[in-house]
């Protein structure tokens, strides 16, 4: 290859005798422009030309679109979000059917529900929107680069060392390229200067271009071409990571559970307190004629002490003659179930 290695944001040629820096370009459309508009970028542009003190290369590389990225960075987020979705529907359900919530309070929640709903709905689309568009292979970009150059050979007969003269070559070369994008701003055209992945991705696309639309620079660095061997992580890591996942899946459970538990004892309160509802009344008519006894009159409170406590023993009554029958009717179904398996049992 015309290179010997990428370092320090720059591309190392002939054996250190020359060294490469590059700027991604970000263009503007000219087209799409008035005429005064296109006037004043061809005049930015005109400057910039006018500026240069030293040559540059101008390198147009076209590409295939890759979506890949993209669509893993999509999925990885709407299954985020349809776990958050799920958790949501389960806890919505639950609230609903406990009673412990108004109208408004439970519609609400439906509210913030149809939102989660309709963010899972909309990732969904993008998936299958930008897979539908990653399978035509006729979807091009440009990335337009300026490079330039510099030869340590220009110090003269200097004794510098290499790591002394790669310095100097860094510090020259980062100079000429901040000038240039400076220049480059009057014409509307924003650029940035390569670091060493991105100049290993540029190298790796040109000399790989049939390669890369499948096999690209991210996975051949994760695959791991690049090392002499390969090494698993520690057990203790592996252990430590495992022991990590259940204490967080068992505080969860544990976390769920409490809460149910806490909602059965505010629901078996409410349903005691709904029993005991005709009893407090009693007390409180009670205590309130008993308050207003002076202006009642102490006979007519008494007999309206009187027929309040009756009528409290006649429900009581009633509610322990129905308990009674409700238990001699599950003992009967008890035995009635026992005679069926004995004679299922003979027969």
């Amino acid at each position: 290859m015309e290179f010997d290695k990428v370092e320090d944001n720059m591309i190392v040629q002939k054996n250190g005798n020359r060294y490469l820096m590059v700027i991604e370009c970000q263009g503007v459309n000219y087209d799409l422009m008035s005429a005064m508009e296109q006037t004043a970028v061809e005049e930015g542009f005109l400057q910039f030309l006018n500026s240069l003190r030293y040559p540059i290369q101008i390198y147009v590389q076209t590409r295939t679109v890759n979506l890949e990225g993209s669509i893993s960075n999509y999925k990885r987020r709407v299954d985020e979000i349809e776990e958050i979705l799920r958790k949501r529907e389960a806890e919505y359900e639950s609230n609903k059917q406990s009673g412990l919530f108004d109208r408004e309070e439970m519609k609400a929640q439906f509210y913030e529900l149809t939102k989660i709903r309709n963010l899972y709905e909309y990732g969904r689309d993008i998936i299958y929107n930008t897979q539908q568009m990653s399978l035509n292979k006729n979807v091009l970009n440009k990335q337009y680069y300026i490079i330039t150059s510099y030869y340590p050979a220009d110090l003269g007969n200097t004794n510098f060392d290499k790591e002394e003269i790669k310095n100097i070559a860094f510090s020259e070369l980062y100079t000429r390229c901040q000038s240039i994008i400076n220049s480059l701003f009057s014409s509307g055209v924003s650029g940035r200067i390569l670091d060493s992945n991105s100049l290993v991705d540029l190298l790796y696309m040109a000399y790989n271009r049939d390669e890369a639309e499948v096999f690209g620079l991210d996975k051949a660095l994760a695959a791991g071409y690049d090392e002499l061997y390969s090494t698993a992580p520690e057990v203790i890591e592996k252990k430590i990571r495992a022991l990590d996942a259940e204490i967080e899946a068992k505080a969860v459970t544990k976390a769920e559970d409490t809460v149910a538990k806490v909602r059965t004892l505010r629901e078996r309160k409410l349903e005691e307190r709904k029993m005991k509802m005709d009893d407090i009344i009693d007390e409180m008519a009670k205590m309130i004629v008993q308050e207003n006894e002076a202006y009642l009159g102490r006979e007519v409170a008494q007999e309206a002490v009187k027929e309040l406590t009756k009528a409290r023993q006649k429900r009581n009554e009633k509610e322990e003659k129905a308990k009674e029958e409700e238990e001699a009717r599950d003992v009967k179904k008890t035995k009635e179930a026992k005679k069926t398996r004995r004679t299922t049992k003979t027969a």
